[in-house]
């Protein structure tokens, strides 16, 4: 069983530089190859330094958020401040979040392996609360023993 709690959190608001996702929402090889394009263009373009710049924490949150129709993925930071290049100001509810832990050798693997567990084992494991849609985010929280660790945490509601 994956490492997951229920926990409730304020509000809060993370400022995104994203894309619009175009494979079809159940071609995951497809989603996997945008998402990694994505993030190689803004480690190289300067994006990501950008956000950190302007950062509150050392956290780096890796969004899904579907808007207007279309799924997008962002790579955002919290912080009050805003900068030229974000796309959006994703606002996260207040409330329960389910929070899954894990680790990875890189922010993609991690956020992957979150994603996949949080989605494909503990939320179907889950019988209390259930993902009704809104921004959810693998937080890449820092590193130790090699690895990066971090969290997923999905907005739920109870059933």
């Amino acid at each position: 069983m994956a490492d997951y709690n229920l926990e409730e959190k304020d509000s809060f608001t993370v400022l995104g530089i994203g894309t619009e996702l175009q494979s079809d929402y159940t071609d995951y090889a497809g989603i996997n190859k945008e998402k990694a394009d994505f993030w190689q263009a803004i480690n190289q373009n300067g994006g990501i330094d950008l956000l950190k710049a302007v950062a509150t924490n050392d956290y780096i949150f890796v969004v899904n958020e579907a808007v207007n129709n279309k799924m997008m993925h962002y790579a955002g930071v919290m912080t009050e401040e805003s900068i030229p290049e974000a796309s959006r100001l994703i606002q996260f509810p207040k409330g329960e979040y389910l929070v899954v832990k894990g680790e990875g050798n890189s922010a993609e693997e991690l956020s992957n392996t979150l994603t996949g567990t949080a989605f494909g084992e503990v939320l179907q494991e889950v019988n209390n609360v259930a993902y009704v849609g809104g921004p959810n985010a693998a937080v890449v929280m820092g590193q130790q023993n090699g690895l990066l660790y971090g969290e997923m945490w999905i907005p739920v509601v109870r059933k």
